[in-house]
């Protein structure tokens, strides 16, 4: 096992929420059993244990402890979180066609596109049940509001990752949907469950916004310099799949007419030959855009201590600082 001191942030994270993670993961085996259809336990684990960070269900065991909460609540908040995550997983992988998961091959790639889907509508099912259970509107609402904005995101994505007229603007728009709205839930319920103020529920919700930001800025830009091992999947899967992530976005700003023509052939238009990667990442390198991403992560992971930082000190707190220093680290 490594010490304490060579553990990353989310692991050193992980370790101080053990206990409450243990819970977590007994809670999800129970949830994920279904008495009639069997392929509902075999698809979620095989997604579910193919060992994932957690790092959503974690920031709401976190931020729900940092608050003080002596309840057992958070446990079942942290499995919703992590049952709305594991869900949309399943419904992208079948949108996007995807092979990969985690290093592994995807579930709609072992099982069908059907099985994905409905297992995935099986989870969101589970999910809210475990809402309810808390006996919180509130947290319901925060919740149920994140699973639209979630679905939001994901439809917006899907008409505007083509398109050269997409913009930053948009493209916030998307990322605020489809990431930032899940880590800002999970990190806002922690705070409402231990029964906190405005301030601090705000504070919270700040926080996992941008962290969630910064988290998908960096997961867009690793994609143009990352590695296969790390990421578990190949380098350039945006651009093969035409997505119009923020590099681009920024680099189709700044291109003459010839650079404008190579983007709308090969992301608007889909038709990408050998050599179209290479000449993507040329253009990237050529008008600095990828160290402009990078700022943008930066950025949004400061934006996330500062909203850390109005609230008491604590241990936790302290992890969470480095958690979003973490992400951004991977590409510096």
């Amino acid at each position: 096992m490594k010490r304490v001191e060579q553990l990353k942030p989310h692991e050193k994270l992980a370790a101080v929420l053990a206990d409450d993670m243990a819970a977590v993961n007994v809670l999800i085996r129970e949830r994920m059993v279904s008495e009639h259809a069997p392929r509902i336990p075999e698809v979620t684990s095989h997604l579910v244990e193919a060992g994932g960070k957690r790092l959503r269900p974690l920031l709401t065991l976190a931020a729900a402890r940092m608050c003080g909460y002596e309840g057992p609540y958070h446990v079942h908040l942290a499995a919703t979180v992590e049952f709305i995550h594991t869900a949309t997983l399943l419904h992208d992988d079948v949108v996007d066609e995807s092979a990969k998961r985690r290093g592994r091959p995807t579930a709609n790639l072992l099982w069908d596109n059907k099985s994905s889907v409905l297992v995935g509508d099986y989870l969101f099912s589970r999910s809210f049940q475990l809402m309810v259970e808390t006996g919180s509107l509130r947290v319901l609402d925060i919740l149920a509001n994140a699973s639209a904005t979630m679905a939001e995101g994901e439809v917006l994505q899907m008409t505007a990752a083509s398109d050269l007229a997409t913009d930053e603007a948009i493209y916030l728009q998307v990322v605020r949907g489809k990431t930032a709205a899940l880590f800002s839930a999970a990190t806002q319920v922690g705070g409402v469950i231990a029964g906190k103020d405005e301030s601090i529920t705000k504070a919270l919700y700040d926080f996992g916004d941008a962290l969630g930001i910064s988290f998908q800025i960096v997961d867009d830009l690793l994609d143009y310099g990352g590695v296969m091992a790390s990421l578990g999947k190949n380098t350039g899967d945006d651009f093969r799949e035409r997505k119009l992530t923020l590099p681009v976005i920024k680099a189709v700003a700044k291109g003459d007419e010839e650079e404008y023509a190579f983007w709308n052939r090969t992301i608007e238009k889909g038709r990408q030959k050998d050599g179209d990667l290479e000449h993507a990442m040329a253009l990237l390198n050529k008008h600095d855009v990828l160290e402009e991403t990078r700022q943008e992560a930066l950025k949004w992971a400061e934006t996330a201590k500062a909203a850390l930082a109005k609230l008491p000190e604590h241990e936790l707190r302290d992890l969470l600082a480095d958690v979003a220093d973490f992400v951004v680290s991977r590409v510096v």
